[in-house]
């Protein structure tokens, strides 16, 4: 899937199908007189169904098909045959997939299981055709019910990828580089900012066959939460992740203030991210030498207080194996 094919914002239309009409038919047969009513119940309009489906990761089938309608239900016919239900519609979402209403911004709900299938457009109930209003003294009744009309409605579909791990970092921090070494997924890489310009998911293949879910979005530069750079189009896909991977290179002019300014964008993105567990790895350390380490790993006793860091390197694949053994305790341990 190329990068421009990546589309996780999507507005679409929907109608649910109208309720067909209940007859008004009175039985008329040879040899048989006053028959009475025997017209038969509209049938339902077609539902408009969003399912989830694991084996999606875009909401890119839906950019050029934002119009989805139900068939109508059919009519009641004689001898009290109910018409036929309207054809439904299922809309296939990936998992994590967020539904807005488009006026209220209210989240109406999410799909968050494979399988999972809600209502999106209810169809109109079909309308009772006139066997139902037979009584004693109104014997032939020559009146029945409409079928209700259909549901419309304008929706935002917005997807948040399910990961555990979201990284996050400057450009050029190194985060594309260290997914390729710890995963199988093959990110763009090269020596420029925003090279990653949509987000990438990765498997990390851990012990006894056990895995997690980490995930790359392009790089936050200060300014962010107002909408400079990429970084702040894609912060949706980290509100999900139990854990924060806060990548700084070794090189940076001050760990502190990156990690602080990093931290402030996610604040004010949304406060919530602030509880997350988060942990501090200082990439391409294989440029520091022990004694230049020993130095640094004493300032950021200071500098984070309560919060674990780790050096890295993952062009050189030093420091992997710790790496991936703290985020597995992370991820695994009771709140």
């Amino acid at each position: 899937m190329t990068e421009g094919n990546f589309v996780d914002y999507v507005k679409i239309y929907v109608s649910s199908g109208k309720g067909g009409k209940g007859s008004t038919h009175l039985h008329r047969e040879k040899f048989i007189e006053k028959g009475g009513p025997d017209g038969g119940d509209g049938g339902r309009g077609g539902h408009v169904y969003l399912v989830g489906n694991k084996g999606l990761w875009t909401l890119f089938h839906l950019k050029f098909a934002r119009h989805v309608k139900a068939g109508h239900g059919g009519d009641g016919g004689s001898s009290r045959s109910t018409g036929h239900d309207g054809e439904d519609k299922f809309i296939e979402v990936p998992l994590g997939t967020v539904v807005r209403d488009k006026d209220t911004n209210e989240i109406l709900f999410e799909i968050t299981e494979d399988g999972e299938r809600k209502i999106l457009a209810e169809g109109g109930k079909g309308g009772l055709g006139n066997w139902h209003f037979r009584s004693s003294t109104n014997q032939t009744p020559r009146y029945s019910q409409p079928g209700m009309p259909a549901q419309e409605a304008d929706v935002v579909l917005e997807l948040k990828v399910l990961a555990d791990v979201g990284l996050v970092g400057f450009p050029n921090a190194g985060k594309s580089t260290l997914l390729s070494v710890l995963t199988s997924a093959k990110p763009k890489i090269a020596d420029y900012p925003f090279t990653t310009l949509k987000p990438n998911l990765g498997i990390v293949a851990y012990r006894d066959f056990q895995s997690f879910v980490i995930a790359d979005i392009p790089g936050i530069i200060e300014g962010a939460a107002e909408g400079k750079g990429l970084g702040h189009y894609f912060l949706r896909h980290i509100e999900r992740n139990s854990t924060l991977l806060f990548l700084v290179p070794a090189d940076a002019d001050d760990i502190k203030k990156e990690y602080d300014i990093l931290l402030d964008e996610l604040r004010r993105y949304n406060p919530e991210m602030l509880d997350k567990d988060r942990l501090i790895v200082v990439s391409k350390s294989d440029m520091l030498d022990d004694e230049l380490k020993a130095e640094m790993k004493k300032q950021l006793d200071k500098d984070f207080k309560g919060i674990p860091y780790l050096f890295i390197s993952s062009v050189a694949q030093q420091g992997l194996t710790e790496l991936k053994d703290k985020l597995w305790q992370m991820l695994n341990t009771e709140a």
